[in-house]
């Protein structure tokens, strides 16, 4: 792998900068998937604590991208759709982010105790040490397994708004968890199938570049299968409506349809990969349309 030199002498950094550590697209999901566990509760919080509680969750996963760019600044800096952040651009010294995520993590779980319970704050912290600890430094350069196992540091939030709201875990914020951590390989498959170059060029053993495009388009599909599962289960438990299930069939079989054309494209060039792209593009709008037909599913019984 090549080697990276990061500027020792950063430029000083901006506001803006600081907002880009905590990776605000990805944020957006984690933040909605934590509001409608909390929404899905049968319990009803007061709007300033239910409030507090998504701004610990933003917060927490802000602070676990700001720690995760902090450690792999060297590898941001190789691949082309990462070279323009903070870090590898030079705009922050990597001492400045180490102090930002830490600081901004411990403010999160603190508020969170105080404000809420210490059983969601415990699963904030958990959260966050699992995505920094086990994925960022443990599993991302050593396995193309790292999605598969990290792919739980995502799936925290739905029990943590669960747990912000009524104290206690449950079976409905469990399937969530499941639902999230089985949606995350195919969704990150999809995407590093046409960007495997950059993790190539900076030495990530993603599946696609250790084993293939094929092995990893097979994957993809079986992921999905158990996915759909673990999305309808809760219909057929008695833990939600029609709405939630009648939407999470039709929304599984979309994602089955378009795992399946995956499966059968052949193309290695990213420009003939647009199965892959039409697969990852819904496979975040699955996840937004699942947990608001859950939400809608609670506030309409």
């Amino acid at each position: 792998m090549a080697s990276v030199t990061i500027k020792a002498e950063a430029l000083p950094a901006d506001w803006r900068d600081f907002v880009a550590l905590t990776k605000p697209r990805v944020m957006t999901l984690v933040v909605f998937t934590g509001l409608c566990g909390l929404l899905a509760a049968p319990v009803t919080i007061h709007p300033v604590l239910g409030f507090t509680a998504i701004l610990c969750i933003a917060l927490g996963a802000g602070a676990a991208a700001a720690l995760n760019q902090w450690y792999e600044a060297d590898l941001d800096a190789l691949m082309k759709r990462t070279a323009a952040r903070p870090l590898p651009a030079g705009r922050m010294d990597k001492q400045s982010a180490l102090h930002f995520g830490v600081g901004l993590g411990a403010f999160s779980v603190l508020l969170m105790g105080l404000a809420l319970n210490w059983l969601a704050a415990a699963i904030l912290a958990a959260s966050i040490l699992y995505y920094v600890i086990i994925y960022t430094v443990w599993l991302k350069r050593r396995t193309p397994q790292n999605i598969v196992i990290g792919g739980g540091a995502g799936s925290f939030p739905p029990l943590i708004g669960w747990a912000a709201a009524t104290g206690n875990v449950a079976v409905l914020p469990v399937l969530l968890f499941l639902l999230i951590f089985l949606w995350t390989p195919p969704h990150f498959w999809a995407l590093s199938l046409f960007v495997r170059t950059d993790y190539a060029a900076a030495g990530v053993p993603m599946l696609p570049v250790v084993a293939g495009p094929k092995t990893t388009r097979n994957q993809i599909l079986l992921y999905t299968i158990p996915m759909g599962i673990a999305a309808v289960l809760p219909w057929p438990l008695g833990l939600s409506g029609p709405i939630y299930g009648i939407a999470a069939v039709a929304l599984s079989l979309v994602f089955l349809f378009l795992a399946i054309r995956v499966y059968r494209n052949d193309a290695t060039e990213a420009a003939a990969m647009r199965p892959e792209k039409k697969l990852f593009a819904f496979s975040v709008i699955y996840l937004f349309a699942i947990f608001g037909a859950l939400v809608l599913d609670r506030w309409m019984i």
